[in-house]
C-alpha cells in the first residue's frame, strides 16, 4: 500500500481526536492494511494489521466459550500497563484497530469508533460490478429478461 492510496486515513486521523488515543488502523480479515492514521508509519501499520488479523482469529475461535459457537464477533479489548488496543468489526472483512493510553475513557471510544464504523461503512461498500457475457452485454440489465421475443419493445 502506498501512502498515496491511503484514502480513509483522514477518517481514522478524525477519530484520534479524541483524548488519550494513539494510532488507529483499518485492516482486511487477511491482515493487508487498507487505511492507518498519520500517527502510525506505514510499516509499523502493516505489522500491526497482519497481528491484528490474527487477534480478531484467535477472539472468533473463542466465541462458543460465550454460549454458540457461530456467535458474530463485534469486538476485542486488550489492556495492557500502558493503554488499550481496541479492534472492531466494520465491515464485511475488514476491522479498525485503535491505541489508546491507560486513562482513555473507554466508554467514549467504544461509542466513537461505532459511529467510526458507520461512516467506513458507506465507504469500504461499492456496488457491485456489472458482470458482461461472452458478447460484451451487461447480463444484469434485466430489461429484456423474460420476455419472448414477440413482447419486447422494438
Amino acid at each position: 500500500m502506498d501512502d498515496g492510496t491511503n484514502r480513509l486515513g483522514w477518517m481514522l486521523d478524525d477519530a484520534l481526536r479524541m483524548p488519550e488515543t494513539r494510532y488507529a488502523i483499518l485492516l482486511s480479515a487477511d491482515g493487508l492494511l487498507m487505511a492507518h492514521s498519520e500517527r502510525i508509519g506505514r510499516d509499523d501499520a502493516e505489522r500491526q494489521a497482519a497481528g491484528m488479523a490474527g487477534l480478531q482469529s484467535l477472539a472468533r475461535s473463542t466465541a462458543e466459550f460465550c454460549g454458540d459457537a457461530g456467535t458474530t464477533w463485534r469486538q476485542t479489548v486488550n489492556e495492557f500497563d500502558d493503554g488499550y488496543v481496541f479492534l472492531v468489526a466494520a465491515g464485511p472483512g475488514a476491522y479498525l484497530a485503535v491505541s489508546a493510553t491507560q486513562h482513555v475513557d473507554m466508554e467514549t471510544v467504544s461509542f466513537r469508533l461505532q459511529e467510526l464504523v458507520q461512516r467506513l461503512g458507506k465507504e469500504l461498500t461499492s456496488p457491485p460490478r456489472p458482470v458482461t457475457d461472452r458478447t460484451g452485454t451487461d447480463s444484469t440489465d434485466r430489461s429484456s429478461r423474460g420476455r419472448s421475443g414477440a413482447d419486447r419493445p422494438a
